[in-house]
Protein backbone atom coordinates (compact mmCIF):
# COMPACT_ATOMS: atom_id res chain seq x y z
CA UNK A 1 0.00 0.00 0.00
CA UNK A 2 1.30 3.67 -0.69
CA UNK A 3 -0.04 7.06 -0.11
CA UNK A 4 -1.25 9.01 -3.02
CA UNK A 5 0.97 12.29 -3.46
CA UNK A 6 -1.91 14.54 -2.34
CA UNK A 7 -1.73 12.41 1.20
CA UNK A 8 1.73 12.78 1.19
CA UNK A 9 1.38 16.86 1.07
CA UNK A 10 -1.53 16.64 3.82
CA UNK A 11 1.00 14.41 6.12
CA UNK A 12 3.61 16.75 5.21
CA UNK A 13 1.36 20.24 5.77
CA UNK A 14 -0.67 18.83 9.00
CA UNK A 15 2.01 16.42 10.82
CA UNK A 16 -0.41 13.22 10.64
CA UNK A 17 -2.69 11.62 8.41
CA UNK A 18 -5.98 9.54 9.07
CA UNK A 19 -6.42 6.22 7.12
CA UNK A 20 -10.25 5.60 7.60
CA UNK A 21 -11.14 1.87 8.62
CA UNK A 22 -7.78 0.89 6.77
CA UNK A 23 -8.30 -2.05 8.70
CA UNK A 24 -11.53 -4.67 8.42
CA UNK A 25 -13.78 -5.62 11.24
CA UNK A 26 -12.55 -9.33 11.29
CA UNK A 27 -8.74 -8.00 11.78
CA UNK A 28 -10.26 -5.73 14.18
CA UNK A 29 -11.96 -8.57 15.94
CA UNK A 30 -8.63 -10.99 16.29
CA UNK A 31 -6.77 -7.92 17.92
CA UNK A 32 -9.13 -7.50 20.61
CA UNK A 33 -9.40 -11.00 21.25
CA UNK A 34 -5.70 -10.83 22.48
CA UNK A 35 -6.25 -7.59 24.97
CA UNK A 36 -7.83 -9.16 28.21
CA UNK A 37 -4.85 -11.55 28.87
CA UNK A 38 -2.50 -9.35 27.35
CA UNK A 39 -3.95 -6.61 29.99
CA UNK A 40 -4.23 -9.22 32.99
CA UNK A 41 -0.58 -10.27 33.46
CA UNK A 42 1.77 -9.44 36.21
CA UNK A 43 4.08 -7.45 33.47
CA UNK A 44 6.22 -4.56 34.06
CA UNK A 45 5.50 -3.72 30.88
CA UNK A 46 1.64 -3.06 31.70
CA UNK A 47 1.44 0.25 33.21
CA UNK A 48 -1.76 1.11 35.06
CA UNK A 49 -3.38 4.37 36.01
CA UNK A 50 -2.83 6.08 38.80
CA UNK A 51 -6.02 6.36 40.30
CA UNK A 52 -7.85 3.06 39.05
CA UNK A 53 -5.22 1.15 38.70
CA UNK A 54 -6.62 -0.01 34.93
CA UNK A 55 -4.17 -0.56 32.26
CA UNK A 56 -3.12 1.99 30.91
CA UNK A 57 -0.47 1.39 28.54
CA UNK A 58 0.12 -2.11 27.53
CA UNK A 59 3.93 -2.29 26.03
CA UNK A 60 6.24 -4.62 24.10
CA UNK A 61 2.82 -6.54 22.15
CA UNK A 62 5.02 -7.72 19.54
CA UNK A 63 7.31 -9.78 21.98
CA UNK A 64 4.39 -10.93 24.02
CA UNK A 65 2.09 -12.17 21.55
CA UNK A 66 1.95 -13.94 18.14
CA UNK A 67 -0.98 -11.74 16.55
CA UNK A 68 0.48 -8.51 17.57
CA UNK A 69 3.92 -9.71 16.14
CA UNK A 70 2.08 -9.92 12.50
CA UNK A 71 0.71 -6.58 13.09
CA UNK A 72 3.54 -4.59 13.74
CA UNK A 73 4.52 -6.09 10.47
CA UNK A 74 1.92 -5.83 8.57
CA UNK A 75 2.38 -4.28 5.02
CA UNK A 76 -0.72 -1.62 5.46
CA UNK A 77 1.41 0.39 8.24
CA UNK A 78 4.65 -0.49 7.10
CA UNK A 79 4.42 0.52 3.72
CA UNK A 80 3.20 4.20 3.83
CA UNK A 81 5.63 4.56 6.65
CA UNK A 82 8.74 3.27 4.74
CA UNK A 83 7.46 5.70 2.17
CA UNK A 84 7.42 8.44 4.41
CA UNK A 85 10.52 7.59 5.88
CA UNK A 86 12.10 7.33 2.31
CA UNK A 87 14.72 4.34 4.42
CA UNK A 88 14.48 0.73 6.70
CA UNK A 89 13.11 1.13 10.18
CA UNK A 90 13.26 -0.61 13.12
CA UNK A 91 10.55 -1.24 15.61
CA UNK A 92 11.48 1.51 18.85
CA UNK A 93 8.36 0.73 21.07
CA UNK A 94 5.21 -1.04 20.51
CA UNK A 95 1.60 -0.86 22.45
CA UNK A 96 -2.41 0.01 22.69
CA UNK A 97 -2.91 2.93 25.01
CA UNK A 98 -6.12 2.64 26.99
CA UNK A 99 -8.92 4.71 28.31
CA UNK A 100 -11.22 2.80 30.22
CA UNK A 101 -15.10 3.71 30.31
CA UNK A 102 -15.50 6.33 33.37
CA UNK A 103 -11.91 6.50 34.11
CA UNK A 104 -9.17 6.66 31.48
CA UNK A 105 -6.97 9.38 32.48
CA UNK A 106 -5.33 12.79 30.39
CA UNK A 107 -2.17 12.34 28.27
CA UNK A 108 -0.42 15.82 28.81
CA UNK A 109 -0.19 18.39 25.70
CA UNK A 110 3.32 16.75 24.37
CA UNK A 111 5.30 15.79 21.42
CA UNK A 112 7.40 12.05 21.29
CA UNK A 113 10.69 13.47 20.07
CA UNK A 114 11.13 15.35 23.77
CA UNK A 115 10.72 11.75 25.32
CA UNK A 116 13.10 10.11 22.76
CA UNK A 117 15.88 12.78 22.86
CA UNK A 118 15.84 13.35 26.56
CA UNK A 119 15.82 9.93 27.73
CA UNK A 120 17.29 7.47 24.98
CA UNK A 121 19.55 9.94 23.43
CA UNK A 122 17.87 10.23 19.53
CA UNK A 123 19.58 12.66 17.53
CA UNK A 124 16.78 13.49 15.25
CA UNK A 125 12.97 13.81 15.09
CA UNK A 126 12.47 10.84 12.67
CA UNK A 127 10.53 8.45 14.24
CA UNK A 128 7.23 7.94 12.69
CA UNK A 129 4.00 6.78 15.07
CA UNK A 130 1.12 4.55 13.60
CA UNK A 131 -1.55 4.27 15.34
CA UNK A 132 -4.60 1.40 14.97
CA UNK A 133 -7.94 2.17 16.96
CA UNK A 134 -9.42 -1.19 18.33
CA UNK A 135 -12.28 0.65 19.47
CA UNK A 136 -14.79 3.85 17.73
CA UNK A 137 -12.91 6.71 18.43
CA UNK A 138 -15.41 9.61 18.89
CA UNK A 139 -15.04 13.48 20.44
CA UNK A 140 -16.84 11.65 23.65
CA UNK A 141 -14.18 8.62 24.37
CA UNK A 142 -10.80 10.82 24.67
CA UNK A 143 -9.78 11.03 21.10
CA UNK A 144 -6.13 12.55 20.45
CA UNK A 145 -6.38 16.22 19.66
CA UNK A 146 -3.38 17.85 17.18
CA UNK A 147 -2.27 21.09 16.67
CA UNK A 148 -2.14 20.93 13.05
CA UNK A 149 1.46 22.39 11.27
CA UNK A 150 3.02 22.52 14.83
CA UNK A 151 6.02 19.61 13.87
CA UNK A 152 6.99 22.59 11.70
CA UNK A 153 7.79 24.99 14.30
CA UNK A 154 10.75 22.41 15.44
CA UNK A 155 11.11 21.15 19.07
CA UNK A 156 9.26 22.96 21.90
CA UNK A 157 10.84 23.20 25.25
CA UNK A 158 9.54 20.70 27.32
CA UNK A 159 9.54 19.55 31.15
CA UNK A 160 9.19 15.97 32.56
CA UNK A 161 5.91 15.98 34.50
CA UNK A 162 6.28 13.11 36.86
CA UNK A 163 3.03 14.00 38.60
CA UNK A 164 -0.20 14.76 36.71
CA UNK A 165 -0.40 10.55 36.22
CA UNK A 166 1.54 7.67 36.51
CA UNK A 167 3.58 7.66 33.44
CA UNK A 168 6.29 10.49 33.28
CA UNK A 169 6.02 12.40 30.31
CA UNK A 170 7.77 15.59 28.76
CA UNK A 171 5.19 18.12 28.45
CA UNK A 172 4.96 21.12 26.90
CA UNK A 173 3.28 24.06 28.29
CA UNK A 174 0.02 26.14 28.39
CA UNK A 175 1.45 29.24 27.20
CA UNK A 176 3.15 27.56 23.77
CA UNK A 177 0.32 25.27 23.30
CA UNK A 178 -2.07 27.81 23.41
CA UNK A 179 0.42 30.08 21.05
CA UNK A 180 0.48 26.92 18.54
CA UNK A 181 -2.78 26.64 18.53
CA UNK A 182 -3.79 30.09 17.96
CA UNK A 183 -1.87 29.46 13.93
CA UNK A 184 -2.74 26.11 13.79
CA UNK A 185 -5.81 25.20 15.24
CA UNK A 186 -6.89 22.01 17.15
CA UNK A 187 -8.08 18.88 15.29
CA UNK A 188 -9.50 15.50 16.89
CA UNK A 189 -8.95 11.86 14.95
CA UNK A 190 -11.94 10.06 15.19
CA UNK A 191 -12.95 7.02 13.32
CA UNK A 192 -14.35 3.94 13.34
CA UNK A 193 -12.83 1.20 14.93
CA UNK A 194 -9.88 -0.14 12.22
CA UNK A 195 -9.08 3.35 11.42
CA UNK A 196 -5.17 3.90 11.11
CA UNK A 197 -3.24 7.04 12.15
CA UNK A 198 -0.08 7.96 11.14
CA UNK A 199 1.86 11.35 12.71
CA UNK A 200 5.13 12.39 12.97
CA UNK A 201 7.64 13.27 16.18
CA UNK A 202 7.65 16.64 16.51
CA UNK A 203 3.71 16.98 16.54
CA UNK A 204 2.33 18.19 19.87
CA UNK A 205 -0.53 16.38 20.75
CA UNK A 206 -2.63 15.21 23.82
CA UNK A 207 -5.78 13.37 24.97
CA UNK A 208 -8.40 14.32 27.53
CA UNK A 209 -9.73 11.77 29.97
CA UNK A 210 -12.77 9.19 28.98
CA UNK A 211 -15.88 9.77 31.45
CA UNK A 212 -17.77 7.93 29.17
CA UNK A 213 -19.28 4.92 29.39
CA UNK A 214 -17.61 3.79 25.80
CA UNK A 215 -13.70 2.03 26.29
CA UNK A 216 -10.94 3.93 23.74
CA UNK A 217 -7.89 1.60 23.08
CA UNK A 218 -5.27 2.67 20.02
CA UNK A 219 -2.82 -0.07 19.36
CA UNK A 220 0.36 2.43 18.43
CA UNK A 221 3.84 0.80 16.93
CA UNK A 222 6.88 3.10 16.48
CA UNK A 223 9.24 3.07 13.69
CA UNK A 224 12.89 4.79 13.54
CA UNK A 225 15.76 4.18 11.20
CA UNK A 226 18.25 2.48 12.36
CA UNK A 227 20.60 5.70 11.45
CA UNK A 228 18.59 7.68 14.08
CA UNK A 229 19.15 5.04 16.15
CA UNK A 230 19.51 5.61 20.73
CA UNK A 231 22.17 6.70 22.21
CA UNK A 232 21.75 5.81 25.53
CA UNK A 233 20.11 2.66 27.03
CA UNK A 234 18.87 4.11 30.51
CA UNK A 235 15.15 2.69 29.75
CA UNK A 236 14.01 -0.90 29.67
CA UNK A 237 13.44 -2.24 26.46
CA UNK A 238 9.72 -2.60 26.25
CA UNK A 239 10.11 1.31 25.78
CA UNK A 240 12.57 1.54 23.93
CA UNK A 241 13.68 -1.96 22.22
CA UNK A 242 17.34 -2.87 21.33
CA UNK A 243 16.61 -4.64 18.54
CA UNK A 244 17.59 -2.44 15.53
CA UNK A 245 16.72 -5.20 12.78
CA UNK A 246 15.10 -3.43 9.81
CA UNK A 247 11.49 -4.72 9.74
CA UNK A 248 9.85 -6.50 6.91
CA UNK A 249 6.14 -6.98 5.64
CA UNK A 250 4.43 -9.78 5.67
CA UNK A 251 1.73 -10.83 3.80
CA UNK A 252 -1.50 -8.51 3.66
CA UNK A 253 -3.82 -11.09 5.10
CA UNK A 254 -1.43 -11.95 7.83
CA UNK A 255 -3.92 -10.96 10.44
CA UNK A 256 -6.35 -13.56 9.70
CA UNK A 257 -4.31 -16.59 8.55
CA UNK A 258 -3.94 -18.97 11.82
CA UNK A 259 -0.65 -19.49 12.86
CA UNK A 260 0.90 -23.33 11.90
CA UNK A 261 0.44 -25.92 14.28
Amino acid sequence: MRLSGEQLERFERDGFLVLPELFSKDEVAALRARLAALFAADDPANIVEKNSGEVRTAMGLHLRDPVFAKLVRHPRLLEPALQILGEAAYIQQVKVNVKPAFVGEVWQWHYDFATHHAEDGVAEPRALNLHVFLDDVTELNGPLYFIPGSQAHGPAPATLDTATTSYPLWVVDRERVTALAAEGGLAAATGPAGTALIFGDLLVHASPGNISPYDRRIFSLILNPPSNAPTTRARPDHKHHRDLTPVVPLADDCLLVPAPA
